[in-house]
């Protein structure tokens, strides 16, 4: 990410931890890492921080499992490698 001239930092809201927040020319994404998301409580547990922001900028579960593919509320699973590849 910094790569791509975001500034790069975590966060917190309430008790709970946002894993990066990404900021570059005024604008900015929250992405929340897991390696799998093999159960329920798994993908609770990794949206749980992101559903808590009231704003409207993207927020990401990144994942090592390309198959899965989960909206839920406006926000998003995506492959890890997927997105390392976007172009910025």
């Amino acid at each position: 990410m910094r790569t791509r001239g975001y500034t790069v930092h975590v966060g917190k809201i309430d008790d709970l931890k946002i894993d990066f927040i990404a900021e570059r020319r005024g604008k900015r994404m929250y992405i929340q890492l897991a390696y799998l998301l093999p159960d329920t409580r798994t993908i609770d547990r990794e949206f749980a921080p992101l559903e808590k922001i009231q704003d409207n900028y993207p927020k990401f579960v990144l994942t090592f499992d390309e198959f899965q593919n989960i909206e839920r509320n406006g926000m998003y699973t995506k492959y890890l490698l997927d997105f390392l590849l976007e172009k910025p």
